[in-house]
């Protein structure tokens, strides 16, 4: 069963920071290309100085991004820039923003301690493999300073849970912020303390299975280690010790705000000479058919997004669009794979082109400098044309019910295949899950 707790949350008091955009940031994974910089400037309190904190050329075990997380914590909590809420209550988040084609959508979640639970109970399934060196700080992180500062984005089954949460969101949102990365995106906050409205939002929650992690993998198996060692050391604890929970926002999998973005590859092989004869080689495999310019292939990938066959951009100087030849090749190379994981744009890549045209192996492809993962396209063909990089992959998105008949069947895409849009921002409220803490 899904069991989701209610929690006493901890929230900037806009008493104290006026402008609660100020604050917010992207998930840490999020904070590159010299976002931390901006996000730094824009207030002493920003969370990514907690979750994504700068080094330091001095830095040691006493003192380093870690370590100056968990002070600024405790020093926001004294000076009450930070403030917890006095009743366990629940959240609701509401994204709205504009799609490219100038339509607006709106995406709802509920915030909420969800029980851990091994992946193999069927309750919490992944969608995407994970690093395990992605993990080691945020390992630390939560060691240092025992607390969630953001969610787990969790996809739920069956109906929403929109008409129980209407009496809360009636009323003006608690907060209204603009985060400075997706700074279209309007974050709406709610904090639901009816006791009624959070029973009964339990109750709904309680007998669902197969809820699927949507964006946040590497955080979810973080808190799985961190709870196991937690348990260790205070095996009398309750049920409801705060450890055992992780801060989620569930979205119902049938939202219409359910949006997902292309992840594009850039690629620098290093000591491999993968560029030389890499589209003649990719014939064996694919139909390569060339393509006028990186702008003509935003527009022929367009055309081919709901097409059967697997496909993808190319771009070392030369633009192509690559088809696949023959599906039953993946049958022939991923027999312990289900069809609809085989079908995949991102596992036709990694599995048929990155390993066997360009070279490099799952071992390459793990270690850190080979892919760097994009949202935007833009970046790669600008990465190409600096002689940064050596071609870059562009993709289609994967689509969700790709993603809900991978995470049934127990398959595991390829690591960065999906791009929920917007990201669920942190900041917002968090999750204290020390010693003693109970939900």
């Amino acid at each position: 069963m899904a069991r989701i707790r209610p929690f006493r949350g901890v929230r900037y008091d806009a008493a104290k920071v006026a402008d609660l955009s100020s604050v917010v940031s992207q998930p840490h994974d999020r904070v590159r290309h010299g976002l931390q910089d901006k996000y730094y400037d824009l207030s002493p309190y920003n969370m990514a100085r907690l979750i994504k904190g700068k080094t330091h050329p001095d830095d040691d075990a006493l003192s380093n991004p870690v370590t100056r997380a968990h002070d600024s914590y405790q020093t926001w909590l004294e000076e009450g820039v930070l403030k917890r809420d006095d009743a366990p209550c629940l959240y609701v988040h509401r994204q709205t923003f504009t799609m490219p084609d100038g339509s607006t959508r709106s995406r709802q979640g509920l915030i909420a301690a969800l029980e851990l639970t091994e992946f193999d109970k069927g309750v919490v399934l992944p969608h995407e493999r994970t690093l395990r060196k992605s993990m080691e700080g945020q390992f630390s992180l939560l060691q240092a300073t025992d607390v969630n500062f953001g969610c787990v984005f969790v996809l739920y089954p069956g109906g929403d849970l929109s008409d129980l949460l209407a009496p809360a969101t009636a009323a003006p949102p608690t907060a209204e912020v603009r985060e400075l990365f997706e700074n279209e995106v309007l974050q709406q906050l709610w904090v639901v303390d009816d006791p009624d409205v959070i029973s009964a939002v339990v109750e709904e929650m309680a007998p669902r299975r197969g809820l699927v992690i949507a964006d946040g993998h590497h955080r979810y198996e973080t808190a799985l280690h961190y709870r196991d060692e937690m348990r260790s050391r205070y095996p009398d604890a309750p049920a409801e010790a705060a450890f055992n929970y992780r801060l989620a926002s569930l979205v119902g999998m049938d939202d219409p705000g359910l949006v997902i973005l292309p992840t594009h590859r850039l690629v620098r092989c290093g000591d491999y000479s993968c560029g030389i004869g890499l589209l003649e080689r990719a014939a064996e495999y694919f139909e390569v058919a060339p393509v006028a310019s990186p702008a003509a292939l935003q527009a022929a990938l367009a055309e081919v997004s709901a097409v059967p066959a697997p496909a993808f951009g190319f771009h070392d100087g030369r633009t192509a669009l690559l088809a696949l030849r023959d599906e039953n090749v993946m049958a022939r190379i991923a027999p312990d794979h289900t069809p609809t994981w085989r079908s995949l744009n991102v596992s036709v890549l990694h599995e048929l082109f990155i390993e066997r045209v360009v070279g490099l192996g799952k071992e390459e492809v793990a270690a850190d400098g080979h892919i760097e993962f994009l949202r935007d396209a833009q970046m790669g063909f600008d990465s190409v044309a600096s002689g940064d990089a050596d071609f870059v992959a562009v993709m289609n998105p994967t689509r969700i019910e790709q993603v809900r008949d991978c995470s049934a069947a127990g398959e595991r895409m390829p690591q960065k295949s999906t791009d929920f849009y917007p990201k669920v921002i942190s900041g917002l409220v968090m999750l204290p899950i020390g010693p003693g803490e109970q939900v």
